[in-house]
């Protein structure tokens, strides 16, 4: 046999080699975690239908909120900043909306503070008179957990924990109160 055909031969085996380990690779079985495997998994995460992903922040009255599982009222997450013209509109409507629903629904502020300045939110706190409680996202990390991208967003989640809807961006009273009405039931 000539090396050339030795050669030819040797390339050969070593392409079919090669296809043979990628296709090995992309068809081996991944590994599955069996430690706290639940029969049906239940993703968190920020979407219709999903369960509202966990987070406890300390409020501008000192107490600590959180937002994990089952509760006794709805809530609605507000994320806003001070310089955002629709978060000023959207305020007092937010504010009276808390006063009216307060024995079905909990309204939680909560500043962005890595995209605000936060004697700026204050500010805005008192001139909006805010009656439900803030909260300052210092990190943004609340923000990240529920993919934040504008202000102000909006997230409605029912007494089960469960997100029913995230808006992005402002509502007029109306919608606010309809998304409301149908959160609660009231």
């Amino acid at each position: 046999m000539s090396s050339v055909k030795i050669r030819n031969l040797a390339v050969l085996f070593l392409i079919v080699l090669l296809a043979g380990v990628v296709l090995w690779q992309q068809l081996k079985p991944e590994g599955t975690a069996v430690w706290g495997q639940q029969a049906t998994p239940v993703s968190a995460g920020p979407g219709a239908g999903k369960p509202a992903p966990a987070f406890t922040l300390a409020g501008n009255d000192n107490n600590n909120y959180t937002v994990d599982g089952p509760r006794d009222k709805a809530v609605i997450l507000n994320f806003w900043a001070s310089w955002c013209d629709p978060c000023r509109q959207e305020a007092p409507e937010l504010n009276r909306m808390a006063d009216k629903y307060k024995d079905v629904l909990d309204v939680y502020g909560i500043n962005v503070t890595s995209e605000d300045y936060k004697p700026n939110a204050e500010r805005f706190i008192k001139k909006y008179k805010l009656t439900f409680p803030v909260m300052f996202d210092l990190k943004g990390e609340v923000f990240a957990k529920y993919n934040g991208a504008v202000f102000p967003t909006n997230v409605f989640i029912d007494k089960n924990g469960v997100i029913t809807e995230i808006v992005l961006g402002v509502l007029s009273p109306e919608d606010l109160e309809k998304k409301i009405i149908s959160l609660t039931g009231s």
